[in-house]
């Protein structure tokens, strides 16, 4: 059995790899820069770009199942190759956006959407994985951190349910080596809703000195959207954000990590413990 990981050197990505690593299943990685991949020993590793999907043509021979990062510019010539290289089921790397009310509204849920929707009309076998914020969203403050000088935030006082990147990476893999994961959409969180000042007091805790917190509203935090996310994607996507930073819904907390995988998900404690030499701890 031959599993090919898309992004394989992203922060998902890269625990596929390594957890499917632990299975003795058959691995083959792509990476646009396939050179500087640096994938354990006994990785296949090939040069991929899925806004060219013929690209990976030699990476899919022989594959059955693939982990997928979304690019929509290219699903509908990936999916094509997949399938003509005899691939069976699809893991998609999709966003928890995608379960809006009114995805419409949301560039990022819209982004995701038109690739879930393409693998539901494809005849292969899906299974969509949509976490919700990253916690290693928050890596952005490490410089900060590390230099002594206060984190920059908008709105700090907002709540989300930050994810760690393991827990992703553990509900796809279920995914991609079970059976019974077929057409499901795993909406999956951290297991607690929590600040963004708390996460910084925690970074704080675990470094062994107090982070300073600038919580930034109107002008001055819109101004630090557009610096940390206007490159991301189109103009609405800075408004969307914005948006939801001033107004915030409620944090969605979900327990599918651990009804998929056996244990709860891990705490933004837990994912800064493992990241705090990053912040200078």
């Amino acid at each position: 059995m031959a599993i090919l990981v898309t992004g394989a050197t992203g922060n998902v990505g890269r625990n596929v790899v390594d957890l499917l690593g632990k299975t003795g299943a058959e691995i083959r990685a792509t990476s646009r820069t396939p050179e500087r991949a640096n994938l354990p020993a006994g990785v296949a590793v090939h040069g991929g770009d899925l806004a060219h999907p013929e690209t990976f043509a030699d990476a899919l021979k022989g594959v059955d199942k693939v982990f997928l990062f979304p690019e929509p510019s290219g699903v509908a010539g990936f999916i094509e190759v997949a399938k003509n290289a005899g691939v069976e089921r699809v893991v998609l790397l999709s966003s928890l956006a995608a379960s809006m009310p009114d995805p419409q509204s949301n560039p990022i849920a819209m982004m995701h959407l038109v690739v879930e929707q393409a693998l539901e009309h494809s005849g292969l076998d899906w299974t969509f994985v949509r976490p919700g914020a990253f916690a290693a969203n928050t890596l952005q403050w490490a410089p900060s951190i590390r230099a002594g000088e206060p984190v920059r935030i908008p709105y700090a006082d907002s709540a989300g349910s930050p994810i760690h990147e393991r827990d992703i990476a553990e509900v796809a893999v279920r995914a991609l080596l079970d059976e019974g994961h077929a057409s499901a959409k795993y909406e999956i969180t951290g297991p607690e809703a929590i600040s963004q000042r708390r996460q910084a007091e925690l970074i704080g805790a675990a470094i062994g000195r107090a982070v300073q917190v600038d919580s930034l509203t109107g002008d001055k935090a819109r101004a630090l959207v557009v610096e940390q996310f206007g490159g991301y994607g189109p103009p609405e996507l800075v408004d969307t954000l914005f948006a939801l930073m001033q107004d915030p819904a409620p944090a969605v907390v979900t327990d599918t990590v651990q009804r998929v995988t056996g244990h709860p998900a891990h705490s933004y404690a837990d994912w800064v413990n493992d990241h705090k030499a990053t912040f200078g701890g």
